[in-house]
């Protein structure tokens, strides 16, 4: 039931599930050496965990370093992301501060996707996709439950919610606590795929239990997968060229 949505050469929503690497150096040179090294590794999409950057709080600063990212890897879909602290990034920020920095993202003309939390205030979430679209920005509209995984109809509606308010990639993951967990974010995946979603839609269960999740995408119905290059940026993922050999066999067997 899904669409597609096209980023750059990238159209996720169709065939084998796009393959997405996160930046998290503290530094510029490290953000620098990680951009680089993905040349090797050519994932189809690129992330900056800007949650990791010391420096985020300097909106000068953080326009230096999307622009050198999109300088170093001019092909590939950046998405820009400050994951909070309470779904599992690296510190906290103000709400005011969120909105300023995301804005500023989107407005830099260097990123084509950001990252807007669900959890937020509806009224702020809906303000930062008007501002992302405005910019020719899409956005996704993500939840991250380190805690557990909620039922197959809390999930769903998490993922409707976010689609109701316009993201254009709604997003969930979650943490298992056992394989039915896994089997639980998998229907749900698969329900809203089929029954209520209009666009691609972007779910994981984390951690080493939850890895059939990132490969099983394309069965399932989620159109993004993280992989890890050196160091991964959430638990359970898989190094890219691994994760791209399984994707493809899985792809080849449908």
């Amino acid at each position: 039931m899904s669409g597609t949505v096209t980023v750059k050469n990238v159209t996720l929503g169709e065939g084998v599930p796009k393959i997405c690497v996160s930046l998290i150096g503290a530094t510029l040179t490290e953000l620098k050496e990680e951009a680089e090294a993905l040349k090797a590794l050519a994932p189809d999409v690129v992330e900056w965990r800007s949650d990791f950057f010391a420096g985020v709080d300097n909106i000068e600063a953080v326009t230096e370093i999307l622009e050198m990212i999109q300088a170093i890897l001019p092909d590939l879909p950046l998405i820009f992301t400050f994951r909070s602290a309470r779904e599992g990034g690296e510190r906290q920020i103000a709400t005011e501060d969120y909105i300023r920095l995301n804005k500023a993202a989107a407005a830099s003309g260097f990123v084509d996707i950001i990252d807007v939390e669900l959890f937020n205030e509806e009224a702020d979430v809906q303000a930062l996709i008007a501002a992302a679209h405005d910019c020719g920005v899409f956005v996704i509209v993500s939840n991250h439950d380190f805690q557990g995984t909620p039922s197959e109809e809390e999930i769903v509606s998490r993922l409707r919610k976010a689609q109701e308010l316009g993201g254009d990639l709604p997003k969930i993951a979650v943490m298992p606590c056992s394989a039915a967990d896994v089997l639980t974010l998998l229907a749900a995946t698969n329900r809203m795929q089929e029954l209520y979603a209009d666009r691609p839609i972007i779910t994981m269960s984390m951690a080493g239990e939850g890895v059939i999740s990132r490969l099983a995408g394309e069965i399932f119905g989620s159109a993004l997968t993280f992989g890890a290059a050196h160091k991964p940026s959430a638990p359970g993922q898989v190094a890219v060229a691994e994760l791209r050999k399984v994707l493809e066999l899985l792809h080849r067997s449908l």
